[in-house]
């Protein structure tokens, strides 16, 4: 096991800049189109069609939360610890473009689905093509290729697993969370399969536990509290712990 220092700090100093601008992402997201109830449409007693009536209570604008004070200091401490720490880690290797892309990207996407319990499509979909091509190009200028059919397993494994969830139980996960598994487990997959596994299992773990947690602080709804944030700080503890995890069952 190695830890990179020069990268921790090239990636921490990254990290605070790209946090900075995290605010300024998170008020581009388009907002998402209003959903209605099934009866939206039914007519009134005067004959004439109903009004539509939301679904869920009103979302907060992506705008107000990037105004929200203090957001982007906040946003660049984060960015710098996560990017910092995954740095340490993969050290300067071509996979280091994985830990420079995801850390602003997660946090932005960690903020969003803390206030508005969505992981916007718009910023996780682009997202599989900047993480897919960054493999591409990092196995073939290492010339492993294992690591790409192994980035191709991660997608299956976490990906898989989170759309079974939600496919049994839908109300239980966003289809947010699906999507968001896809990416981190074509990353993490990539690094190796001890990232992978610790990455989805502590994801899980901080999940359960937090969302406990947090509900007995009535901090969120027992019932209804996001589940990115903890996917993501799940990652950052894959890419931390993955390669002691290796260790000690080789």
């Amino acid at each position: 096991m190695s830890w990179y220092l020069g990268a921790a700090l090239a990636s921490g100093a990254y990290g605070a800049l790209s946090g900075l601008l995290v605010p300024a992402l998170i008020a581009w997201i388009p907002e998402p189109a209003p959903r209605v109830e099934a009866s939206a449409h039914a007519d009134d007693e005067s004959g004439h069609a109903a009004t539509p009536v939301p679904e869920r209570a009103v979302k907060q604008p992506y705008a107000e939360i990037a105004r929200s004070p203090g957001l982007r200091w906040r946003t660049a401490l984060a960015t710098l610890v996560a990017a910092g720490l995954c740095g340490s880690r993969v050290g300067f290797g071509p996979e280091l473009a994985l830990v420079l892309y995801l850390a602003p990207i997660g946090v932005a996407l960690a903020v969003v689905d803390w206030r508005t319990r969505l992981l916007p499509t718009k910023v996780i979909a682009p997202s599989y093509a900047v993480v897919i091509a960054i493999v591409v190009v990092a196995g073939v200028l290492s010339h492993d290729y294992d690591d790409l059919i192994r980035a191709g397993y991660g997608w299956l494994v976490a990906g898989g697993t989170f759309f079974v969830l939600w496919f049994v139980y839908p109300k239980g996960m966003g289809y947010g969370d699906v999507r968001l598994a896809g990416v981190l487990g074509i990353a993490l997959g990539y690094l190796g399969w001890a990232e992978l596994l610790t990455g989805v299992y502590a994801g899980f773990l901080l999940g359960g536990v937090g969302g406990l947690l947090l509900s007995m602080l009535r901090l969120v709804d027992r019932k209804a509290y996001p589940f990115g944030p903890f996917m993501l700080v799940g990652a950052v503890v894959g890419v931390l712990a993955g390669p002691w995890v290796a260790a000690w069952y080789s």
